[in-house]
């Protein structure tokens, strides 16, 4: 039988290896549609996110749909934005911040989700993590590198700095993040909004 959106999120929540969380209540904070045109992979529902279960619902959201230039009613539609983090459940509080993506999650749901998403034209990569399980060996030696070289994974990917507030020193000491690589954003996603609109999809 074909995979269905339905069937996805039937499994993950049936996966052991997520049962301790949705015995919390917890369920799977992502979105995704067969009309996306916009994927954001980032690292994993912060904890404000795990409990309203709407994804980049924090201040880090805010930033990110600055960044991109939409409302949160254009962010939300999932017929333009499939949300969907490296892992969609709140990994916990580590040492220093949120623990990072369970190994392996993105691995055994991405490409289920991805087959059911043709028309995705572009997938923004927030952080290290999601730009590592994408663009592989092709990613730079660092963070900085690969969102520096954002145009040599385009058309395909984005590469950014997760807009978290932690982030702002990083921000800070990059100066060419804010003048060059927002406004190439904010253009690459409205002009797939837009072309999207005008074509009625």
């Amino acid at each position: 039988m074909a995979d269905s959106f339905a069937d996805i999120r039937a499994d993950i929540i049936a996966d052991p290896a997520n049962s301790d969380l949705g015995q919390l209540g917890f369920m799977p904070v992502y979105t995704a549609s067969e009309n996306a045109r916009i994927m954001i992979v980032g690292q994993a529902p912060g904890r404000k996110a795990q409990h309203s279960n709407v994804p980049w619902n924090d201040m880090s959201g805010d930033t990110l749909r600055k960044w991109m230039g939409v409302d949160r009613e254009t962010f939300y539609n999932p017929d333009i934005f499939a949300l969907v983090p490296m892992d969609f459940y709140y990994p916990g509080k580590g040492n220093h911040g949120d623990n990072p993506p369970r190994k392996g999650f993105a691995e055994q749901w991405h490409p289920r989700l991805l087959k059911l998403m043709p028309n995705v034209d572009l997938i923004i990569l927030v952080g290290l993590y999601a730009q590592k399980y994408y663009l592989g060996k092709k990613a730079g030696k660092n963070l900085t590198e690969t969102v520096f070289s954002y145009h040599d994974y385009l058309p395909d990917y984005f590469p950014l700095v997760h807009p978290s507030p932690l982030n702002f020193r990083w921000r800070a000491v990059n100066p060419w993040f804010e003048k060059e690589i927002v406004p190439a954003l904010y253009e690459r996603v409205q002009r797939i909004i837009n072309t999207g609109a005008q074509s009625g999809t």
